[in-house]
């Protein structure tokens, strides 16, 4: 059985660093970018990508703009998108799930609560 694969889009290469580390020693397979218009590019070209975790706030363009544009790639319309942001603030989940992501989790990540939600996949 082949490992799952995330891609990771964050602006903060440091919580690029925190999220590979820690799914790669629970043996998933990480890629990650910098931006959502470079996670555009990799998911249009690799459709083995399990699940992404989205970044919602970021300079250009951010994840609620992001998100139905990956859903619209033929090839990702089932792909889990996971929201990742630092909005905790009463009402940013529904935001989030509305702008088509399938979960939410903030900011600071609680691994069990990733790998939870990532075990769906």
């Amino acid at each position: 059985m082949r490992k799952k694969r995330v891609l990771i889009v964050d602006d903060d290469t440091r919580n690029i660093f925190a999220l590979v580390n820690t799914l790669k020693a629970k043996s998933f397979d990480c890629l990650s970018c910098l931006s959502a218009e470079e996670a555009l590019r990799i998911l249009k070209e690799d459709n083995t990508i399990d699940a992404v975790l989205m970044d919602m706030m970021m300079p250009e363009m951010d994840g609620y703009e992001a998100i139905p544009l990956i859903k619209a790639i033929p090839s990702q319309e089932s792909t889990f998108v996971v929201a990742v942001t630092a909005q905790a603030m009463t009402g940013d989940k529904e935001k989030c799930l509305e702008a088509g992501a399938d979960a939410y989790i903030s900011k600071p990540v609680d691994v069990d609560k990733l790998l939870q939600i990532l075990g769906e996949i």
